[in-house]
């Protein structure tokens, strides 16, 4: 089981969560889908809980911050420095939702984080480990897989993330598909994705979706089903396995996928 203990590496997707009409509906939900095990929140967590896997940190759900706010994944990318990383934001044309901050509980110091958007419209969160690195498991089912943005503006959304973070591009498209996969500038392997926002419904903004991995794809998007969600991207094959995109009970979207049901040959960049 692929496991860290250590904080990720700057411009690693380290970390999820959802923002939740109704979190305890949301811990259930993922409880059975994942078998995620969610331990109610501290009383000065405000509505926060971390969502567990064989008793590693895998996602966090908590609360919407505006009522008006669809729920929510979100992708957080992992920075050693908060500060810098904001003013490399505004710096490079994007914005930034409310300045760094820490995030503490009784519990102790768990990091400095903020949310910012990108040019292209994208939001995405910045996460600098103290206590809580974020991910503790990862590719194992139930556990994240990939994280991919999905663009109105893919060139200035490349532009902008390689100027913040440093990232170089793979040019993984094909006649059918534009996709791009993205490195951190001292890694020769990819840490998450981007291409065009084709499949996002009109007037949905730039969107980073989080991929989960599973054990079977169609058993996942069935079970989904069952818990009172649907399918927003029918199942369907690759090289990297068997996917889908579905949206959970409150309309929140995310992607399941099976690596060991991979079919077809790996691509290689153009």
């Amino acid at each position: 089981m692929p496991t860290r203990d250590e904080a990720w590496p700057t411009g690693t997707p380290n970390w999820v969560d959802m923002s939740a009409d109704d979190t305890a509906a949301a811990a259930a939900f993922y409880s059975e889908l994942f078998g995620w095990k969610v331990d109610a929140p501290t009383d000065d967590a405000q509505g926060y809980a971390i969502a567990t896997l064989n008793d590693r940190p895998v996602a966090g759900i908590g609360p919407k911050p505006a009522p008006e706010m669809p729920a929510n994944w979100s992708t957080y990318i992992a920075t050693d420095d908060a500060d810098a990383t904001a003013e490399a934001i505004k710096a490079a044309g994007g914005s930034l939702h409310m300045d760094p901050f820490d995030v503490e509980t009784e519990q102790g110091k768990h990091g400095r984080m903020f949310f910012g958007t990108a040019p292209d419209g994208s939001t995405f969160g910045v996460w600098q480990a103290f206590d809580h690195i974020g991910a503790g498991v990862y590719n194992e089912p139930g556990s994240l897989s990939w994280n991919e943005l999905h663009s109105h503006d893919l060139e200035k959304a490349k532009a902008f993330y390689a100027d913040v973070f440093g990232y170089t591009f793979d040019d993984m498209s094909s006649p059918e598909l534009t996709y791009f996969i993205f490195k951190r500038s001292s890694d020769d392997f990819g840490v998450g994705g981007m291409g065009p926002a084709a499949m996002l419904p009109e007037g949905v903004p730039s969107v980073w979706l989080t991929w989960f991995a599973v054990d079977s794809c169609d058993g996942a998007v069935a079970k989904v089903q069952e818990l009172g969600g649907s399918v927003v991207m029918e199942l369907g094959d690759s090289p990297f396995g068997r996917m889908a995109v579905v949206a959970g009970a409150q309309g929140e979207t995310f992607g399941v996928i099976s690596p060991s049901e991979a079919q077809g040959e790996m691509p290689t960049p153009n």
